[in-house]
């Protein structure tokens, strides 16, 4: 038990540093009001969760410590769940009401999306 919570909290270091990263470049080139870094990250991380899921289903070699190290650690650091509904919430507050609905369906609707691309992809 010891090893996979160092698994997925050694994924999840990894995983939240890049996400923090990510942010800090999208937002040195992006001047939007809408969330831009939390939406591709989250838009990514579910192509990666897909792909991850889908070659573990294929390859042996894609072993559980693995799957605990890259689907719960890595990809549950990197996406950003709660900060996208904190940021939706930021939306609403703002009288952004547009804004809030174009992030929230365009996030689960790519989201979806891009997990089911990714399945496809590694297939």
């Amino acid at each position: 038990m010891i090893k996979n919570i160092l698994l997925v909290g050694l994924g999840g270091a990894a995983g939240s540093m890049l996400r923090f990263l990510c942010q800090k470049w999208i937002a040195s080139v992006s001047n939007l009001s809408f969330p831009l870094g939390t939406f591709l990250i989250n838009i990514v991380g579910c192509l990666l969760i897909g792909v991850f899921f889908s070659y573990a289903a294929k390859h042996a070699n894609f072993n559980y410590n693995i799957q605990l190290l890259l689907m719960t650690g890595l990809c549950g650091g990197f996406t950003t769940f709660s900060a996208f509904t904190l940021e939706s919430m930021g939306l609403i507050r703002q009288d952004k009401t547009g804004l809030f609905v174009l992030y929230i369906g365009a996030s689960v609707l790519l989201g979806l999306i891009a997990t089911w691309i990714g399945i496809r992809i590694a297939k």
